[in-house]
């Protein structure tokens, strides 16, 4: 029997939960190893763990993956979440990229000051350089690409989800987008993934913060 996924990263959403909410889609069960404490980091860099001193790293298949875009990629194409050829593949790692800029920006407020002149700024974007896209793309599709699911589906029910929780109603003017992610919500999978008590995590708290930076010594806000 394989052994199972290890995931290595704070107890909180950040660039992990992409990750987990792919892992929970294509039905692979994973092991989560959360950092506490300096001592935990500066093990990892010196076990030789981390390429570029960096987490998520993600343990599969007898390797030890790092940078989010390349373990995403990974998983996609070992469960065929990841298009039929190398076009899909290309229209899907753009629309999984714009996603994860998107998405980035709302990871940092938390760790930034002037939260509410970013909030106008997200919500901005949101609304005339992302959104649009994809309810162009869902006018007459039932997936981003291809016909059938894949990673790009997977992170746009993320990020609708994260922008609701900060702009409520943010998808009423996107009707395609939002029948996206009901027909999305009743994958048996995604079901369970968002009840309570899943591995899903919350939105990041005060104690999320200060993990990250006494994790990685960081005494500075983003402006």
């Amino acid at each position: 029997m394989a052994e199972r996924v290890k995931l290595h990263y704070f107890n909180g959403r950040g660039k992990m939960e992409s990750i987990r909410w792919l892992l929970t889609v294509a039905e692979v069960e994973f092991d989560e190893f959360f950092l506490t404490t300096r001592e935990q980091y500066l093990k990892m860099l010196n076990d030789g763990d981390l390429m570029f001193q960096q987490v998520p790293m993600v343990e599969i298949d007898g390797m030890k993956l790092i940078q989010t875009k390349a373990i995403l990629n990974y998983i996609a194409e070992k469960y065929n979440l990841h298009g039929k050829d190398i076009k899909d593949r290309v229209k899907i790692n753009m629309y999984t990229e714009g996603l994860i800029d998107l998405m980035e920006m709302i990871m940092i407020l938390p760790f930034s000051q002037n939260t509410q002149t970013k909030l106008g700024n997200i919500e901005t974007k949101a609304k005339e350089r992302y959104l649009p896209v994809f309810e162009k793309q869902l006018l007459d599709h039932i997936y981003l690409v291809g016909g059938r699911l894949s990673v790009a589906d997977v992170l746009l029910m993320e990020c609708t989800l994260m922008l609701e929780e900060k702009f409520v109603g943010i998808l009423a003017d996107f009707p395609n987008v939002k029948a996206f992610q009901g027909r999305m919500s009743k994958n048996p999978a995604i079901s369970r993934f968002l009840q309570p008590g899943s591995k899903r995590k919350p939105q990041p708290d005060d104690v999320y913060v200060k993990t990250v930076k006494g994790v990685f010594d960081l005494n500075i806000s983003f402006p």
